[in-house]
């Protein structure tokens, strides 16, 4: 009987280990060449692994959210027919491994052992934590009003919200057993000391308001892709002291040139060519220009990155940000920056992203002008040392220096915003690279070919 043994694959030369999401086969399941077994995520670049070989699953050795390294292995395939009683018993357990509530602090918990066992959940096929279980028992649901309700989890699975606003719309009297509060712990008293003094142990709490949490709010858990931009944002509010510069661009001539050319480059290049490739190029000459600002930090030692690879912000379905990366985007041309812009951001959008293709960037451009934003003061991707906004394009009105005098005329004008590292780079050097952007922009050749 043989049995094979599925590694965890290699993503790219800098990524050593992935994280389990999920697993799409469970124990017992019958695989065929090329199905994907689970899911793994890398930083924020979620990947699939398929299986090389046919047979069905017999072991799993990491579960969902363990971190395994790659060459690991991290599952058994048995691929000779048969099977036998080890491998036969996983396959009748529930394709949901039931994993127990954690406790939150200062939130009072619903008790979950010994009340859910006065339903019998065994006659329903479908899923309840334990949590669910406990709230349905003190509340006399059965498990036939619970197989109604309609579940807004994984899978259409029934979470405790759900069961609370079931509760909560049903009008049943019972509903305030179920409701979370949180509640501040009372001030300790105050005792003072023979000469009058306040110990630190006996000073009293600051007030804190209590919060309410009933059936008609709802608490959304982060999603794993929010919880690393979490972390990651306030790393690096915490790392580097934020400075911003901004800096108006009149970039007329660009708006008039893309309008002229767009049409025949799509026929042409069968691709549509936005302003984010312009902006790509321009940021990659002024870094050639200013090359202190495509540096990064460690320790007291300031790291010159020798090339320049520009990650661009995009935006997902679910609302989460995520940058990939353009690598060497000064030796590629408009056409060339053009392709890598679109192809990057569709495959983002479709997490189609290879885990390498996120990583490395030494400098990072988004616009906040895709969502009409006029300006924005992004944060720092670290461990890079700054990052440039584009805002909303807009007309304006605007004075114009001309051989005859000033005049004033309906430009097209935009806020560029360049928030930087203080440690390394300083108000002057910050202030010339976001103003030789514009200068870049502003001086767009309208007779350009392309």
């Amino acid at each position: 009987m043989a049995q094979y043994e599925l590694l965890l694959p290699k993503m790219g030369e800098s990524v050593a280990e992935a994280t389990v999401i999920k697993w799409v086969k469970q124990i017992g399941d019958s695989i065929d060449l090329d199905d994907t077994i689970l899911e793994i995520a890398t930083d924020k670049v979620d990947s699939e692994v398929p299986s090389p070989v046919a047979g069905k699953l017999v072991k799993q050795l990491f579960q969902e959210n363990d971190v395994a390294q790659v060459g690991d292995v991290i599952a058994i395939i048995e691929t000779a027919d048969g099977s036998n009683e080890k491998a036969e018993e996983p396959a009748k357990q529930a394709p949901i491994v039931e994993e127990k509530p954690q406790p939150i602090p200062g939130i009072e918990q619903l008790p979950t052992e010994n009340p859910a066992a006065q339903v019998d959940f065994s006659s329903s096929d479908r899923f309840y934590s334990p949590l669910v279980k406990s709230i349905a028992a003190q509340e006399n649901i059965t498990i036939e009003e619970l197989d109604s309700i309609k579940g807004s989890g994984a899978d259409g699975r029934l979470t405790k919200d759900d069961l609370l606003n079931y509760i909560a719309n049903k009008g049943d009297s019972a509903v305030k057993k179920a409701v979370v509060e949180l509640v501040p712990p009372p001030p300790p008293p105050v005792v003072e000391s023979s000469n009058n003094t306040k110990s630190e142990a006996t000073q009293p709490a600051n007030k804190t308001q209590t919060t309410s949490v009933s059936g008609s709010d709802e608490i959304i858990e982060m999603d794993r892709m929010r919880k690393l931009i979490a972390d990651h944002m306030v790393m690096s509010k915490a790392t580097s002291p934020h400075v911003t510069s901004f800096v108006e661009a009149d970039v007329t001539n660009m708006v008039l040139w893309r309008n002229k050319v767009k049409s025949s480059f799509e026929k042409r290049e069968n691709e549509k060519i936005t302003f984010t490739p312009i902006f790509v190029e321009a940021v990659a000459k002024a870094i050639k220009d200013f090359p202190m600002i495509n540096v990064s930090v460690n320790g007291t030692q300031i790291v010159k990155k020798r090339d320049i690879n520009i990650g661009m912000a995009a935006a997902l379905p679910s609302g989460n940000l995520i940058v990939p990366v353009i690598r060497n985007a000064d030796q590629l041309n408009l056409v060339g920056l053009t392709k890598a812009v679109n192809d990057l951001a569709s495959r983002a959008r479709m997490s189609k992203l290879k885990p390498d293709e996120t990583q490395a960037g030494t400098f990072t451009l988004t616009n906040v002008g895709s969502f009409g934003n006029v300006m924005g003061t992004p944060i720092i991707n670290q461990p890079q040392v700054a990052i440039l906004a584009v805002g909303a394009i807009k007309k304006k009105p605007a004075v114009l220096e001309t051989e005859h005098g000033d005049v004033i005329a309906i430009r097209h004008m935009m806020f560029l915003s360049l928030s930087y590292d203080h440690r390394v780079v300083d108000g002057s050097l910050g202030g010339m690279f976001v103003r030789r952007v514009a200068d870049y922009l502003e001086s767009w050749d309208l007779n350009r070919e392309i």
